[in-house]
């Protein structure tokens, strides 16, 4: 190459033939290596010079910018006139050739080839030339842009002749001799570079830090020269450094343009819809979603608003929550990254617009810089190519033409992500039992077959893979593909209102629509979902938050007015009407009953995603669907031209089930059908009218029907239906309902029997929806009637009907409040409270049922609560009730399910043996990954329970870290508190002066003599106080006689003695805890509170003190013959020893009763009781 540019450039000086065929070759060897796409077909249109051809019309472009050979020669004054300003462009007569470019490959023509491929692309990239004949257009190898001129004086495209051509041929002499400097100086700096990345040691770093100062015309420059270069290694059968050079350049051009591509197609979203509304900017409003680590892939098929419910009260524990840059990292504890994520999430949770941003942040090199390509799919888009074979790098080069274009075939070479998001949509057959096995990246197959293979390993192992779906799907995929389960649980509280201050940028406006949500629970429920907060967004904006305004505060309410907006928008924006035009004209009308028709057909068939045939089936012209945009989303890559078929869905779940409801209802008020009675035929449907329907009908059979699903999914539907029978809300889409429907006295029924309903033992689950319910209808007097009790702290659960248990429950689950702690004892320490109770048992975190007369039955609830995937439990406290061996084994069944999470679990004292032990140990070895406190104290497990227990806690798979079999025995299995008891010793250096000892201390008079006991600092100098000379730090009961008015007490030992202040009286700090007994009742007290126990008066009485230090536990009894009645428990955190404490009224005693080791033990069920 040197030796020729000394003895001057063939290219320029050679004979014509040569520098033809050299020409040609060149150019023709980019044109296949696919570096000509776009180059306009009207190439084919020149024609030699003797048939007449058209001087070529693309100019030629040089930069001067520096004092070249060429430059000097050009400078040179000549005969004749000054030539004038050098021009940037010439066009000059295309060179002929006699002989036809040489093909290098086999197969089609270049010439057929053009004709496909140019088509496509908006701008040439590269010269192209079809045998001799060719528009040219060079490459600008420096800094300056190629252009065309087609405003230049038409003459001086002309080729001078006569005298001035002489003069002409010298300047185009030099052009070109610039020319050739120009690329010979570019191939050679690019040829070192080359050679550079093609050497073993060269970093790979190096040329992205390179690539990073050029501009993109610099770089579409070296990427062709780049595919220049590996055609000609690969003639040369160099075929290790031409890949080796293609895998370490190209790929880097490709990843740029791939992520140029994603950036423009998600840097904007259009909230809650596909291709409508106005566009907003993915990065100003996206706000952080609540994601959690964990759970299984397993299907969960309750309806998803009962799960949105679930999610929405607060997490009773900090949860493992993931950030959306971490979901690919290495677990704790796992040294290898994650293959596979799952992430679940109900619909409009924010799957979608999840992944878009984990897309955008890549395509932005904000994050996740290890993943060299991001490819996002849809299943939506997947299940438009149906039975379609393609091969893998076949599916990556069909959606991603980058990746075509660049050649690249060999994705094991790359760290690849890829994105299918919407699980629950896809229509393809994905077996992962019979499917064929496929590790060929270039062998094709179906696309259900490419998934499952990808999805197993088998294919492509080296990637990551994110699928998305909601619940009702996840166990389409084996829980072995799956690496790590995430859930998508929407907003938290603070994101809620961070959405709507992004919304609303008014801060009074703002804070307006925050408050108002905040006191619909119905509305602070929905708004966990950001479709539903868009939803209320839409609507609170449309109604401008008019100060005093009324603002819907009911689900129905919601979403009529959000039909209402979108009604307008069709009006004015599509239909050129004005704002004040009725908005209900009969197109909309008719446009809302075809899509309410399909609503409610599809949703009987539980279908979410609709196809043209049935849009179709219901009257609805596509196009127009497509265009009432607000309510429907058309899901169609039109740019790509691809797809024949378009794709349907309702903007969320929750507005197919107002359309449905609302169809019904105008369906039975205009033609007197109900759609929801079993009697009625399909023909029957269309046939029978009534004049005069009755709306209880209609409202009753919805509920009934409702009712019988097993897994709720009508329970929203019923809920809209049943609001659309209020007067107020049929106002508010007047024009579209032409009769109004229900009246007062058919409300009343209606309520009426959905109380009854609630009162036949309904589900949980039911009875809540149902609670929901007389929301819409404005009814809430049966959970005032429970909240008005709970208030005045009068709430006597012995008396509650099976309804207002209901609305006990209803209350607890939906009062906002934090479900921590569930203490049995609050409501009433009996196996029918918990199994009425058991809902909120189940939302909580941790569940105090120890001493409450618990049996087998109430574990095999339990049981129940423990395998549901929606079980927040973590923490169950079980103690001191009779469960025996019988009750373990029906409590394990739920230990071993997947969905089991607890982490502790105590039954000290539950009269458990070996038998037990062994049924906990195979329940923990099914399920070794959460429990770490067992607490099986006081019970006799024997020599082999303690055996298989103690190899648990050293297996290295199971979490467990604290294991209590001590102290154990036979003595523990006499039923009953009094196998704790103990013998109390009164410590006489802390009698007050007034107190009289008598009975070998065991009797306590308070007296009004002086009884002289020497000065001592322990001594209690002003309050007639004493303690017991024992701390208690385990688990102790005792019993005392009581006259007159005295304190039973317990208190830490730094109790003060000097003086009258509260830090010396029992009860009157946080030191100590007193049971006040008197002839006017029994109180608590502690912390200066005090606190009435509802319970029978009397000057005298034995009583009854239970404390279980390592719990937490405080419980005082009052006892009758052999029964013990629990009147109170605290429940706290003791940090030091206890010492028994009594103070005495004027004229009281106390006896300490003495329990014999053979002495019947008190038991029975507590009549009444509350905890603190």
């Amino acid at each position: 190459m040197e030796a020729e540019v000394k003895h001057g450039a063939p290219f320029l000086h050679g004979p014509a033939e040569d520098r033809r065929e050299l020409l040609t070759e060149e150019v023709h060897v980019y044109e296949l290596t696919g570096g000509c796409e776009g180059v306009d077909s009207a190439m084919n249109q020149g024609e030699d010079p003797e048939d007449g051809v058209r001087p070529s019309e693309a100019p030629l472009c040089g930069e001067h910018d520096s004092q070249t050979k060429a430059q000097r020669i050009h400078q040179r004054p000549g005969p004749g006139p000054d030539p004038g300003p050098e021009p940037r462009c010439v066009n000059i007569e295309r060179i002929r050739s006699t002989s036809p470019p040489q093909d290098f490959k086999d197969g089609p023509s270049v010439d057929a080839r053009s004709h496909q491929q140019r088509g496509k692309s908006p701008e040439p990239t590269c010269v192209s030339m079809k045998s001799d004949r060719s528009k040219d257009c060079l490459i600008n190898f420096r800094d300056e842009r190629c252009s065309h001129e087609p405003e230049e004086d038409q003459e001086s495209s002309e080729v001078p002749s006569g005298p001035s051509a002489q003069q002409h041929q010298t300047h185009l002499d030099a052009i070109f001799m610039l020319l050739e400097e120009n690329i010979l100086t570019f191939v050679k700096n690019e040829l070192k570079m080359i050679q550079k990345v093609v050497s073993s040691d060269y970093p790979q770093c190096s040329e992205k830090e390179d690539e990073e100062m050029l501009d993109e015309e610099q770089r579409r420059s070296k990427e062709a020269f780049v595919k220049i270069s590996v055609h000609f290694l690969r003639r040369m059968k160099q075929e290790d450094l031409a890949e080796r050079l293609q895998s370490r350049l190209l790929p880097a051009d490709c990843q740029r343009e791939l992520k140029s591509n994603l950036k423009k197609k998600f840097q904007c979203v259009f909230e809650g819809i596909a291709k409508a509304g106005n566009p907003t900017l993915l990065n100003e409003i996206y706000t952080e979603l609540y994601i959690t680590e964990g759970g299984t892939a397993e299907v969960n098929e309750e309806h998803e608003v009962r799960q949105i419910e679930t999610a929405s009260r607060k997490p009773a524990r900090p949860e493992t929550t993931i950030r959306r840059e971490d979901l690919f990292k290495a677990s704790a504890g796992g040294e290898e990254p994650i293959r596979t994520v799952m992430t679940k999430g109900v619909a409009g949770i924010g799957k979608t617009v999840l992944t878009q941003k984990f897309t955008l942040d890549w395509a932005e090199d904000k994050d996740h810089r290890d993943i060299q390509f991001t490819f996002p799919f849809t299943f939506r888009e997947l299940n438009v190519l149906g039975e379609k074979k393609f091969s893998l790098v076949g599916l990556v080069h069909h959606f991603f033409s980058e990746t075509r274009a660049a050649g690249i075939c060999r994705f094991e070479e790359f760290q690849v992500l890829f994105i299918f998001d919407g699980l629950d949509e896809c229509r393809l057959p994905l077996d992962f039992q019979n499917s064929e096995i496929l590790t060929d990246v270039t062998e094709s197959a179906s696309v259900d077959v490419l998934l499952t293979n990808l999805i197993r390993g088998k294919l492509l192992p080296s990637a990551r893979l994110w699928i998305t779906t909601r619940p009702a799907a996840a166990n389409q995929i084996t829980p072995e593909c799956v690496g790590m389960v995430t859930e998508v649980r929407g907003f938290t509280d603070p994101q809620k209102e961070k959405y709507f201050r992004k919304r609303f940028r008014d801060k009074k406006q703002a804070s307006r629509i925050i408050s108002h949500i905040e006191t619909s629970r119905s509305l602070h429920i929905m708004c966990h979902i950001p479709v539903f907060c868009w939803i209320t967004a839409t609507v609170l904006e449309e109604m401008k938050t008019r100060e005093g305004g009324e603002l819907p505060k009911t689900l129905t309410e919601m979403y009529i007015h959000f039909l209402v907006v979108q009604s307008k928008v069709k009006k004015v924006k599509y239909d050129g009407g004005a704002e004040t035009d009725p908005h209900w004209s009969p197109e909309s009308r008719k446009m809302i009953e075809s899509l309410g028709k399909l609503a409610f057909d599809q949703l009987q068939k539980s279908n979410l995603i609709f196809y043209e045939s049935d849009l179709t089936e219901c009257g609805i012209d596509i196009r127009a669907a497509s265009v009432y945009s607000g309510v429907f989303t058309q899901i169609f890559r039109e740019e790509r031209g691809l797809y024949q078929d378009k794709v349907f869905c309702f903007v969320h779940l929750s507005v197919q089930e107002f359309l449905a409801a609302l169809h019904v209802h105008l369906t039975f008020f205009s033609s007197g059908v109900n759609l929801l009675s079993e009697e009625q035929t399909t023909s029957c449907r269309s046939k029978r009218s009534k004049p005069n329907p009755e709306p209880k009908r209609l409202y009753q059979s919805a509920v009934d029907k409702a009712s019988q699903s097993p897994n709720g999914h009508l329970d929203l539907f019923l809920r809209f239906l049943l609001g659309l029978s209020q007067e107020a809300n049929q106002t508010l889409l007047q024009g579209l309902l032409t009769q109004t429907g229900s009246r007062s006295q058919t409300n009343q029924e209606t309520v009426q029997y959905i109380k009854e309903k609630i009162s036949e033992n309904v589900s949980p689950e039911k009875s809540i929806n149902l609670f929901h319910c007389l929301n819409e209808l404005n009814n809430g007097s049966l959970v005032e009637e429970i909240q008005q009790s709970l208030r005045s702290g009068r709430l006597s659960t012995d008396k509650l009907s099976p309804a207002q248990w209901s609305a006990l429950v209803f209350i607890l689950l939906s009062s906002g409040e934090d479900l921590e702690v569930f203490d049995l004892k609050k409501y009433c320490a009996s196996e029918e409270a918990l199994l009425r109770l058991l809902p909120v048992v189940k939302a909580s975190n941790k569940a105090l049922l120890s001493d409450c007369n618990l049996s087998e039955r109430s574990c095999e609830a339990l049981s129940s609560v423990l395998s549901s995937q929606s079980s927040s439990l973590r923490e169950l406290d079980l103690s001191y009730n009779g469960l025996q061996d019988s009750g373990v084994k029906l409590l394990s069944a739920g230990l071993e399910s997947p969905h089991c999470d607890l982490e502790t679990l105590r039954m000290s004292g539950c009269l458990i043996t070996e038998e037990g032990c062994a049924a906990l140990v195979s329940a923990l070895s099914s399920n070794p990954s959460h429990l770490r406190e067992l607490d099986l104290s006081y019970n006799h497990p024997g020599d082999s329970g303690v055996k298989l227990l103690s190899a648990g806690l050293e297996d290295p798979h199971w979490r467990l870290e604290t294991l209590r079999v001590e102290p154990a025995g036979v003595r523990w299995f006499r039923p009953g508190l009094r196998k704790y008891s103990c013998e109390l010793t009164i410590d006489t250096n802390t009698v007050n002066k007034y107190l009289k000892l008598s009975d070998n201390n065991m009797k306590v008079t308070r007296v009004k003599e002086d009884q002289s006991y020497p000065d001592h600092p322990d001594r209690f100098d002003h309050y007639c106080n004493l303690l017991c000379s024992t701390g208690l730090t385990g688990r102790c009961y005792w019993e005392v006689e009581w006259s007159g008015r005295v304190y039973v007490s317990v208190s830490y030992r730094g109790i003060g003695r000097k003086g009258d202040s509260g830090d010396c009286w029992f009860g009157m700090n946080d030191q100590s805890w007193s049971l006040i007994c008197s002839h006017g009742g029994y109180s608590v007290f502690h912390n200066e509170t005090e606190t009435r126990i509802n319970s029978c008066s009397s000057s005298s009485g034995r009583v009854a003190v239970y404390v279980d230090c390592p719990a937490g536990s405080l419980s005082f009894y009052r006892v009758s013959s052999d029964t013990l009645i629990h009147l109170h428990t605290f429940s706290t955190t003791f940090t030091e020893p206890l010492y028994p404490g009594l103070w005495f009224w004027s004229g009281s005693s106390v006896s300490l009763c003495s329990l014999q080791e053979g002495e019947s033990p008190p038991g029975g069920e507590p009549s009444s009781l509350l905890t603190t």
